[in-house]
Formats: structure tokens, C-alpha cells, sequence
């Protein structure tokens, strides 16, 4: 059973990751650092705002079809400051109607393999890797507007560097009402 959601941003190290992709999947690039939003919320909670998610082709397996609507309509601000900014640049997006596979069938499949789920395991979902490339793509122009080879690598890699600041802020919106999930923020800082 999910209790309960939050924000989480499982921070890339992208170099390290290309690295030791094949034969390993992303390791030690995953390994250094997590960051989860201030509180948790619930299921409950959330159930005014269910969908049903984009369709599913080819057909999942049986134990994974869904009959009733297990996405949620979420908003996620993704707020970055690059180094080089005095203000942040946000790019709102939904999120969780972009998600191919609900967070119900992920943990079903986790679980169908034996693997024990305990009560405050917490298991981290995304949507399309394009459609967050999609909304960050304005936000990775204003960080890289001078015009060098440098800031030219980070539009297209969308490569954070050190004093780089990212901010993320989720919420479903009601009619005069708002579930929010906090602000959840890191700051990227020298190697030490």
C-alpha cells in the first residue's frame, strides 16, 4: 500500500554515470546525494485530483493493467539559479499526468518478484525523461546566455556546476484550494 507521497530529486552525477552505464547502470552516479521535500502527502489526500494516465501500447501484462484511474494531477515548479544569476528562472510543469507507468503499478511489479517492501521504504518515480527536458529547456537558456563554448556545453548537456541552485516545488490545485508538497532545494558545492 502507498501511504503517501513527497517531492524527491535524485541527484545525477552525469560524467560518472556515462562512465559506468554499461555494464554497471547508474551506481555510484546515484550514490552521493538524495534530497526529499519537508513533509509527506497522503494518499487521502490526493484523491480528488486522480486521472488516468497517457495509454499504455503495447498492453501491459494482466497483473499490471489498470481500471481505475492511478496518476495524479500534479504540478511541479523546477526553479534553477545557475552561478552567473542573480535570480532563479522556474518552469512549471505537470508532472504526474506524464507518467507512463502510475506509481500503483510500480510498486506492484517491484513487489511481484518477492522483493519485501517495508513501511517506510520509499521508492522514486518520474516522468519521460523528455518531457522534463521539455520544461527545463527555458530555464537552461537563461543560465547559459553569455556566449562561450562553456555556456553552450550547458544548454545542451543541462550540466549543473559548482554554486548552481535547483528548488523544486509540487502541488495539486483544487478549486480555491491547494495540496502542496513543499520546496525541496540543494545547492551544488566544490568537492571536498
Amino acid at each position: 500500500m502507498i501511504f503517501g507521497f513527497v517531492i524527491l530529486n535524485d541527484w545525477s552525477a552525469r560524467d560518472i554515470q556515462q562512465w559506468e552505464y554499461v555494464p554497471l547502470g547508474p551506481f555510484q552516479a546515484k550514490a552521493f546525494a538524495t534530497s526529499i521535500s519537508p513533509w509527506v502527502v497522503t494518499r487521502e489526500a490526493l484523491e480528488p485530483f486522480r486521472l488516468h494516465g497517457p495509454a499504455q501500447d503495447p498492453q501491459p501484462l494482466e497483473y499490471l493493467r489498470q481500471v481505475l484511474p492511478n496518476n495524479y494531477d500534479m504540478q511541479l515548479d523546477v526553479a534553477l539559479r545557475a552561478g552567473s544569476m542573480n535570480e532563479a528562472c522556474t518552469s512549471p510543469a505537470p508532472i504526474s499526468n506524464y507518467m507512463y507507468w502510475s506509481s500503483v503499478q510500480q510498486l506492484v511489479h517491484h513487489a511481484s518478484s518477492g522483493c519485501a517492501m517495508n513501511v517506510g521504504d520509499v521508492l522514486a518515480l518520474a516522468p519521460s525523461p523528455a518531457r522534463r527536458r521539455i520544461s527545463a529547456a527555458a530555464c537552461w537558456r537563461s543560465a547559459g546566455t553569455a556566449r562561450s563554448a562553456r555556456a553552450a556545453r550547458r544548454r545542451q548537456a543541462h550540466v549543473l556546476e559548482d554554486g548552481d541552485s535547483l528548488v523544486m516545488r509540487g502541488w495539486c490545485q483544487g478549486d480555491g484550494y491547494r495540496v502542496g508538497f513543499g520546496e525541496v532545494e540543494g545547492t551544488i558545492t566544490p568537492a571536498g
